[in-house]
């Protein structure tokens, strides 16, 4: 089944690779941009500021100052660049596979609708779309980006000091075991939720497209209250995500503080022999604070990657089922339409022997209209 999923994914993936490539690549020099600008800043606080100095050499405070800028700069401008490309990718994604999924719709044949409900198909053009969308603009760039951060950070903390390093990586495993626990109870909210949101997304549509039924029939109240229970289950399906949310965030937070007081403790205490300079001090605080947010990122998305393949299998388990579609090739096209019409001991299902005709025989005469009724219509 993940094979499957992943050929799935590949085939969706394939027409953006160029527009994925060049995201990544921008997202890279985004990282190395972030990871050199408090390093800039320690040199400022070590060479500079703690002795006195204005300048060394050729270099001073003014142009080191023009460099960050510079950075910020253009950092700003790539990450506009990469948020505009990945949303277009996004919205590329949603163009192709909802003209493909109506197409689809529109030439299946009458068996299809017979067994696929239509609310069914409403959710899988519109939710289940929306959820690849997510995994484009949430997933596959930040991955890349958020993996090299990682990487990037953990070389630049062990090479400025690898002993208080190391004491800074004893808090990597609490982060992700933590991001993991909450994450797993989330998503069984999320599930939930998006259960809830299915079932209403699937009555909403059923609704409006049969109002007239619903009128003719007298059913508003019974619909109203349907539709409150449905809401209301949504609403309350909805409630635990924001204090998984709030949680994540809280934990995230003390976890990220007890990193910046082992830093300081450390130094102060020399730890190990530790002894270092406020710029190193303040360099070490900057690279822990920023090397949580992408481990956590990365574990939120795992969620994210797994809503969006569950939405690729059910949008594609109605694509690849070609046996559905009615061939519009074959017709014979008529130019002339002449004589009577005429059944001979006609038997005619869907689906086995559940016969919705069975040994009929009738004839329309030339000019002659007829109507055939079934059990409902007849009432």
């Amino acid at each position: 089944m993940k094979d499957k999923t992943l050929k799935r994914i590949h085939k969706m993936l394939r027409p953006q690779a160029k527009a994925i490539f060049i995201v990544s690549v921008l997202a890279i020099i985004i990282n190395i941009g972030e990871v050199i600008k408090p390093y800039i800043i320690k040199v400022v606080i070590d060479s500079y500021l703690s002795q006195g100095l204005w300048q060394k050499g050729v270099m001073t405070i003014g142009i080191l100052g023009s460099i960050y800028i510079g950075i910020v700069i253009l950092g700003n401008i790539l990450e506009f660049i990469v948020t505009t490309t990945t949303s277009m990718m996004g919205e590329n994604v949603i163009y192709s596979l909802r003209n493909k999924l109506y197409k689809y719709i529109e030439h299946a044949n009458i068996p299809f609708h017979d067994k696929t409900p239509s609310g069914t198909l409403f959710v899988r053009i519109t939710s289940d779309v929306e959820d690849i969308t997510n995994f484009f603009k949430d997933v596959i760039t930040s991955f890349i980006k958020d993996i090299f951060m990682i990487i990037a950070l953990g070389i630049m903390i062990l090479s400025l000091d690898y002993r208080l390093g190391l004491i800074c990586f004893l808090l990597i495993p609490l982060v992700i075991i933590t991001s993991i626990i909450i994450n797993k109870a989330a998503s069984k909210i999320q599930e939930a939720s998006k259960k809830a949101k299915t079932k209403l997304n699937i009555f909403l549509a059923e609704s409006i497209y049969g109002v007239k039924l619903i009128k003719i029939f007298n059913r508003q109240r019974e619909k109203e209250k349907e539709c409150f229970k449905l809401c209301n289950d949504f609403y309350k399906s909805r409630i635990p995500t924001s204090y998984t949310e709030g949680l994540l965030i809280a934990i995230m937070l003390i976890i990220e503080n007890l990193g910046v007081s082992l830093i300081v403790w450390a130094s102060v205490n020399h730890l190990f022999g530790i002894n270092l300079e406020v710029g190193v001090i303040y360099i070490f605080i900057t690279y822990v604070k920023q090397i949580f947010e992408p481990i956590q990122r990365i574990v939120e998305n795992l969620e994210t990657i797994q809503e969006a393949f569950v939405s690729v299998n059910k949008i594609y388990d109605i694509l690849e089922h070609k046996e559905y579609l009615e061939d519009f090739e074959k017709g014979i096209e008529l130019e002339k339409i002449e004589g009577k019409i005429e059944f001979k001991n006609v038997w005619f299902a869907y689906e086995g022997e559940n016969w919705v005709l069975k040994d009929v025989s009738f004839t329309i005469e030339p000019g002659q209209s007829i109507a055939l009724v079934g059990r409902t219509g007849s009432r």
